[in-house]
């Protein structure tokens, strides 16, 4: 029986479990890179698809399609129908047991299908729009549940929402201690594929599998130091992880994009203001772009003119390829490492604020990059460097994978938004709708400070431009 709640009529409940018997009892051994993430908010995303059809069409057409491909997908991704298995009690030799990824016969993933009447073309446009509208279509993990010794947490879910005549979207969360978005990308490309060719065949031909092994090796005493510190115990029963609240709060998101033909003036320009910088990368570039306009965009909202603190921008780098010895591109989990740069909110808002972003941001990356101790520099205290009081624009997403070329077989996406980002205030980044070679960043603000935002963001890059060009 369909449900009503606000603008969004709840038509079927479900669960999804990979075929019967193709999985059976297995268990993932989670790693320091992925018990990092145990108490972070869970990922949010949405996929816009465009379906001008009726909603009879929709059901009859693209839900059993959906059940189906699902299935299918998961047989080759268990851990996405797994639980997060967390002992409260050690094992018979009395040593502490970690969490892990645990499949046994019958899970299965919470499948929700909605209808929806808000208005499909102003959720997919660019432009300001109340973050609150968002979050009737995003898909909530379900709570945890105790069993013996041990508690367990579902971690992934899925919620399809039709609006009738215009579109449809695909909601999915995930707990990060799942994966980072490189192997959430695998996931989503294989069941793209078997939605799209109603078989497996072209993924399993593909060599896309994903890689399982703990291959990635570190120090143990790692896994201790966040045992200790992120308060593994707290992880009971009642425990729920961070959601995203419906409010009378002003928060609006909004998308920008950076074209090629804005790129390569940027770059243009940025190597004659700093000409002992043989390369700046379109990401750094753009990502320091975005970084100085928003703490400008913070006087006369967090802050007075003239006012001085620290400033930071965060990001991970995913390190399956820059590992010694490197683990698979298809390796499953987390395999990043933090890239935090921090400089005086005066430099960067300043004249030469971009300038200053784009030097600070490409040699932190550098640096982190090249250092022979790679993603384990200073790890002991990632959890620290995490939660430093100092305002922080973290990134979400990478344009290092097409997220716009997810098609299930009904066309690509029409527009991509990361909701998990008005957690804080992280931004995401990832390749345009219309290009690959453009950049699209997504930004959650309040109303009031995204005004301010518009407002620089598009006078800096008309300043340059100018200046380029005369």
């Amino acid at each position: 029986m369909a449900a009503t709640v606000g603008l969004l009529t709840v038509v079927e409940k479900c669960r999804i479990s990979p075929p019967p018997n193709t999985i059976g009892e297995r268990s993932l051994p989670l790693t320091f890179f992925d018990l990092g993430w145990l108490l972070i908010h869970p990922i949010h995303q949405l996929f816009f698809y465009e379906f001008p059809h009726s909603k009879s069409h929709f059901f009859q057409t693209v839900i059993p399609n959906l059940k189906h491909s699902l299935s299918i997908t998961l047989q080759q991704f268990f851990p996405f129908a797994s639980n997060l298995i967390v002992f409260h009690a050690p094992n018979p030799s009395g040593i502490a047991r970690k969490p892990e990824i645990r499949h046994v016969e019958g899970d299965s993933v919470a499948l929700t299908f909605a209808e929806c009447t808000l208005d499909f073309n102003d959720l997919i446009g660019n432009h300001p729009r109340e973050c609150n509208k968002f979050y009737p279509l995003v898909p909530l993990l379900e709570g945890a549940s105790k069993v013996s010794d041990f508690v367990k947490f579902p971690i992934f879910s899925v919620q399809v929402t039709i609006f009738a005549n215009s579109g449809f979207t695909i909601g999915i969360t995930n707990h990060h201690t799942l994966s980072d978005a490189s192997t959430r990308y695998d996931f989503l490309r294989a069941w793209t594929s078997i939605a799209k060719y109603g078989t497996d065949e072209l993924f399993l031909a593909s060599g896309s599998l994903p890689f399982y092994d703990r291959v990635i090796e570190y120090p143990q005493s790692l896994d201790e130091i966040l045992a200790n510190r992120h308060a593994i115990q707290t992880l009971d029963e009642n425990y729920r992880p961070p959601q995203l609240i419906v409010s009378a709060n002003d928060k609006v998101r909004a998308t920008f994009v950076l074209t090629r033909a804005h790129i390569n003036l940027l770059k243009k320009w940025l190597l004659v203001q700093l000409p002992k910088v043989e390369f700046i990368s379109t990401f750094t570039l753009g990502c320091a772009f975005i970084w100085s306009c928003i703490a400008k965009s913070r006087f006369g909202h967090e802050r007075k003119k003239g006012e001085n603190e620290l400033e930071r921008f965060a990001c991970v780098i995913d390190w399956r390829s820059r590992l010694d010895p490197p683990v698979p591109q298809t390796y499953f989990g987390n395999c990043v490492g933090p890239c935090f740069a921090i400089t005086e909110s005066t430099i960067l808002t300043g004249n030469k604020g971009f300038v200053a972003a784009v030097e600070l941001v490409g040699k932190t990356i550098r640096e982190t990059v090249k250092n022979k101790q790679g993603m384990l520099k200073d790890a002991e205290t990632w959890l620290e460097r995490f939660v430093v009081p100092v305002p922080t624009v973290g990134v979400a997403g990478t344009p290092k994978q097409d997220i716009y070329d997810l098609d299930f077989g009904w066309g690509k996406p029409k527009k991509y938004e990361t909701i998990s980002i008005d957690f804080g205030q992280a931004i995401s980044v990832n390749v345009s709708s219309k290009s690959p070679e453009d950049l699209e960043f997504g930004l959650s603000l309040p109303g009031k400070q995204m005004d301010a935002f518009i407002s620089i963001y598009g006078d800096e890059l008309e300043s340059i431009i100018s200046e380029e060009n005369s």
